[in-house]
């Protein structure tokens, strides 16, 4: 059984050293004739002269499809001239309507015998699903391209101030659950690259615009790896087509790219949500008396996200790759933080909300749990923080006397304090978009707390 495409990556990149994608693109006016015998020449020239350096093939099909049949049974075999062990990405930006993507995925996969596939984004999960469907082929969506035009519509606001382009980062990895997905984002923007590297750590990202179109290789590089110095594809078709020596050129670029890893690795990597914790004042260094009695230099009040909309949108989320790993039916807000968050990811995903009372009413509808649901629907208990464990076993027994099934706990913070144990217990599994281990190594790494702070929090009790 062939290893799945972004595994294919891993090995040839890591094998290589390289992270260069040769771009396949054979403009008719670079071409000595514009047919698709041409075409197909010019493709398989390129890659015989790049297959030493490159880590991957982008085949673009609309210079194959403007010739029609003959067009189309070229590219099938550009794409069956690559080497094995070289992976190849179909360009064609597919994205319509889930029977139609259907057809399209098996055009791709099936009949072409491409390996990977750039699509859109824009017409939501039901659409993503067929492409992502296909067992051990790989998905690039269009996050942030690299046209000039590209940001008029792709860095609008999304719910909570961040540009659509990370908002469509976020989704996609929650539509996408277990089944590895990469993004599309240009070289030309270096910034989009970081925020969407960000809100995708462990992605591939497919990256167009270096050469021809502008982007600083250096600069793209070092916001677009992944922690690993992996995770990046450094697409160059039109300077590499028109070098002299194409050879040459692509081995040129490849150790334009190991430079740039290796200066992007020594740098720290930003991490914008955690940052915000400490500049809105939900997480505040000091002398704290904890319910304990004891003292702690450090108290997270996350209750006050919901004074800041956009941090609030920001940090729910952060939770959406988590829940997309999640089977469930409904939300379910843990009173009183988790409200917002639970509120604020309803919005965003689309699913219903219910949150157990505290204290019943004893008027009205007397219901022990506020919201509309069915009894065996399955609720995801959503919180801010995870000390104890106490509040969320709590919750999870009212859920599940109202009729719930409930076996999975999201939380921004788990404060490793016993909590994950606890839950263990109870039948509930707990999951972090941090740990307080990490929070702390990030502000360190960043300067956003001082470093003689971090190592009293760290020797401090357990916050509560």
């Amino acid at each position: 059984m062939m290893p799945s495409f972004f595994a294919r990556l891993d090995a040839r990149a890591r094998s290589t050293g390289s992270l260069l994608c040769v771009g396949l693109d054979p403009h008719p006016e670079m071409l000595p004739g514009a047919d698709a015998r041409a075409a197909h020449d010019e493709c398989l020239r390129l890659m015989e002269a790049t297959a030493e350096s490159a880590c991957a093939f982008k085949v673009n099909s609309a210079f194959f499809e403007v010739y029609g049949a003959p067009g189309w049974e070229a590219l099938k075999q550009v794409i069956r001239a690559a080497p094995p062990e070289i992976p190849v990405i179909l360009d064609a930006k597919r994205g319509d309507i889930a029977s139609t993507a259907a057809a399209y995925a098996r055009a791709a996969f099936e009949e072409l015998g491409a390996g990977g596939l750039t699509v859109s984004p824009y017409l939501g999960a039901d659409a993503l699903a067929p492409f992502l469907a296909f067992e051990g082929k790989g998905v690039f969506l269009l996050c942030k391209t690299s046209n000039p035009g590209a940001g008029e519509i792709q860095s609008l606001p999304a719910p909570g101030g961040e540009p659509l382009y990370v908002y469509l980062a976020r989704r996609a990895l929650a539509w996408a659950g277990e089944t590895p997905i990469g993004f599309v984002v240009g070289a030309t923007d270096p910034e989009a690259l970081a925020e969407v590297r960000q809100a995708a750590p462990r992605s591939w990202i497919l990256a167009p615009g270096v050469g021809a179109q502008g982007g600083d290789l250096e600069a793209a590089v070092a916001k677009g790896v992944r922690e690993d110095g992996l995770g990046m594809l450094v697409t160059v078709s039109r300077s590499l087509a028109a070098a002299d020596d194409p050879a040459e050129e692509a081995r040129r670029l490849v150790v334009g790219i190991q430079a740039a890893r290796t200066s992007g690795r020594s740098r720290p990597r930003p991490n914008r949500l955690a940052s915000d914790l400490v500049t809105s004042g939900c997480v505040v260094f000091g002398e704290f008396r904890l319910r304990s009695g004891e003292v702690s230099p450090i108290y997270l009040d996350l209750r006050r996200m919901a004074s800041h909309p956009s941090l609030l949108a920001r940090a729910a989320a952060a939770y959406l790759p988590l829940l997309g790993r999640i089977p469930f039916d409904v939300l379910a807000g843990i009173p009183y933080a988790g409200l917002p968050i639970a509120t604020a990811l309803a919005l965003q995903t689309g699913k219903p909300m219910v949150y157990p009372r505290r204290e019943v009413k004893d008027y009205g509808t007397r219901a022990p749990v506020e919201g509309q649901f069915r009894p065996g629907d399955r609720a995801v208990l959503i919180d801010d923080v995870a000390t104890s464990g106490g509040s969320k076993v709590e919750a999870a027994e009212r859920l599940r006397a109202a009729g719930l099934q409930v076996s999975e706990v999201v939380v921004l913070v788990d404060r490793q304090a016993g909590a994950s144990a606890s839950l263990d217990r109870a039948g509930l599994r707990l999951h972090a978009v941090f740990t307080l281990a990490r929070l702390l190594d990030i502000w360190e790494a960043e300067g956003s707390v001082a470093a003689d702070v971090v190592e009293r929090v760290r020797a401090g009790p357990p916050p509560s």
